[in-house]
């Protein structure tokens, strides 16, 4: 399972059996911690992941700042719910590139705010997995 946190919304991805290819599941809308638990617990059990990939958004100079120091907290806290690897895969821009790539496509204002966070989720997930294939030889 892959997952874009951010403050109102957390992008939601999963792969395929194979570890292949990731695909854009949904958008959460955090209300509060207990509430996200529980979907992420949806999640896992439905679709029977066996890790935990977030995007951790580092700064442009590869540090961590606010921002990741906000995921690293919530995730410590599911942490102590969810017991899976939490995996940290760097994010840097992917919103950004979801977004520009969701403009050049003519998306509507509305439906991007509808996809961009599990979108940017695919991408951080999917990233991880061609790591992985290229590490073992695959690709």
């Amino acid at each position: 399972m892959g997952l874009d946190f951010g403050e109102k919304r957390i992008g939601v991805s999963i792969s395929d059996e194979t570890e292949t290819v990731a695909m854009p599941l949904t958008t959460i809308q955090v209300k509060n911690r207990e509430q996200v638990l529980a979907e992420f617990t949806k999640v896992i059990d439905q679709y029977r992941v066996g890790k935990i990939i977030v995007g951790m958004p580092k700064t442009l100079k590869g540090e961590i700042g606010i921002a990741a120091k906000k995921v690293t907290e919530q995730v410590e806290w599911f942490k102590t719910f969810i017991d899976k690897p939490w995996i940290f895969w760097d994010e840097r821009l992917s919103t950004q590139e979801v977004e520009r790539i969701l403009l050049a496509a003519d998306v509507s204002r509305r439906r991007r705010k509808e996809v961009r966070d599990q979108l940017a989720a695919q991408r951080i997930l999917q990233s991880y997995l061609d790591r992985m294939r290229f590490e073992k030889g695959s690709l």
